[in-house]
This record gives C-alpha cells, sequence and structure tokens, in this order.
C-alpha cells in the first residue's frame, strides 16, 4: 500500500499525519477544517506552507504526526514586501534572517538585521560544527534566528517578528515538527526559555522573490561564509 500524508492545514492541531485516523481526530467537528492527503511528505508540506496565501482545497484523509502542529505566532507569506507589507506597517521590532552554506570549507552561516526602534543593527556569523554543518544552509538559518532573538534580549525588547524563508524556522521553534537532531532541539529549547522574557512571532516570506529584507539577508548570509 502506498504511502500517504495527510496535511492538515486547519484544524484542532495542524500539521502533518501518517494515518487517516490521526488526522480525523484533528478536523472531525472542527468548524472550517481544511486538509487533504498527498503522495510524498514535500507535497504535504507545501499545502501547509501555502496556507497564509489561501491555496490548497478541502479533502480529507490522513496519520502518525510527523511534522507541524500550532504556529504560534504565524503571520503568513511575505510575497511583495513593497506591495503587501508596507513600511509603515511593519511591527516596531522585527528581524529579517537567512542561511548559507559553504560545501568546500564546510562552513554554515548566516546574515540577517535587526529593526528596533528605527535603528538597523547587522546580524552575521559563521561555525563549522560538524553536526550542524550536516544541516548546511539550515544551520544558518537556525543560528540566524537565535542571534535575533538574543540580541533582541539584550537590547531589552518587549517584542520581535522574526521573517524568514525556511518553514523550519517556525515549526521547530513552536514543537510543530519534531526535532531529530541536536541543533534542532537545542533551537526548540532555545526559543521556548526566550519567550519566557519576550514575545516572538514568525512571519514566512517567499525567498528570491524581491523581498528587500529578505534579498539583504540573503546576501549577507553567503558573505558569512566567502559564497559571493
Amino acid at each position: 500500500m502506498a504511502a500517504k500524508y495527510y496535511a492538515v492545514r486547519n484544524g484542532k492541531k495542524p500539521g502533518i499525519y501518517r494515518s487517516w485516523e490521526a488526522c480525523r481526530a484533528m478536523v472531525h467537528g472542527y468548524p472550517g477544517a481544511v486538509y487533504k492527503s498527498f503522495g510524498t511528505e514535500e507535497e504535504a508540506l507545501a499545502f501547509l506552507g501555502a496556507a497564509a496565501n489561501g491555496c490548497g482545497e478541502q479533502a480529507g484523509h490522513a496519520g502518525e504526526l510527523s511534522g507541524c502542529g500550532e504556529q504560534a505566532g504565524h503571520a503568513g507569506e511575505l510575497s511583495g514586501y513593497g506591495e503587501q507589507v508596507g513600511r509603515d506597517v511593519l511591527p516596531e521590532n522585527y528581524a529579517f534572517v537567512d542561511g548559507s552554506y559553504n560545501a568546500a570549507a564546510k562552513v554554515y552561516g548566516y546574515g540577517g538585521f535587526l529593526m528596533h526602534g528605527g535603528e538597523k543593527e547587522l546580524l552575521q556569523g559563521a561555525g563549522d560544527d560538524v553536526e550542524m554543518a550536516s544541516m548546511r544552509n539550515v544551520a544558518g538559518e537556525i543560528l540566524g534566528s537565535m542571534a535575533a532573538v538574543e540580541r533582541a534580549l539584550a537590547l531589552g525588547l518587549q517584542t520581535l517578528t522574526i521573517y524568514y524563508d525556511y518553514m523550519g524556522i517556525e515549526m521547530w521553534a513552536t514543537g510543530a515538527w519534531k526535532r531529530n537532531k541536536q541543533g534542532t532541539a537545542a533551537y526548540h529549547d532555545f526559543i521556548a526559555s526566550a519567550r519566557e522574557r519576550i514575545r516572538i512571532s514568525f512571519v514566512k516570506v517567499k525567498g528570491h522573490s524581491g523581498v528587500e529584507g529578505n534579498e539583504e539577508a540573503d546576501r549577507l548570509a553567503k558573505e558569512a561564509v566567502g559564497n559571493l
């Protein structure tokens, strides 16, 4: 029997399930439930990632949780920085972060910036831990998010919105995706601890689509690992 992945976009606990019984438990009796079955996990993840755009259709079939959960603070996907979210409506404190990986040097890194009170601070760094490097650019994405939060905490900020282009930055932070590596587990624990001191929200942007902040973060991340 072919494997199936059941993506619950709107239900008691959004995520990816591996059996219909598990999926049904998340959508049965839930007003406006949105869910669909797929043959691959990639398709299911794409369906969840399109949630903010209102894409997809209601279907129904499902399984054991393998991925996402509640998406606290998720504000949707930005596809046009100047069109959908003008600078006048951006939050007071926010950061754009991105990651990169230099395969030749086996170095991962991050880039981005933090805006607070009208001031801009660049965020940039790199690492070469062997286990983290196995995640390639994702390791940089994680470090970038952590760097933004660490700086916000040091500044005593009460709120922070993180704009990112890789879904795991939010999903691992909220516990929506399983943490199968030391780096993702540590990231989840870090965000959970930080949330005792600061309110953190996440907004997914579409990478390489002209989103100004994301393009700058991408450039800085590449620069951090010598990819420019």
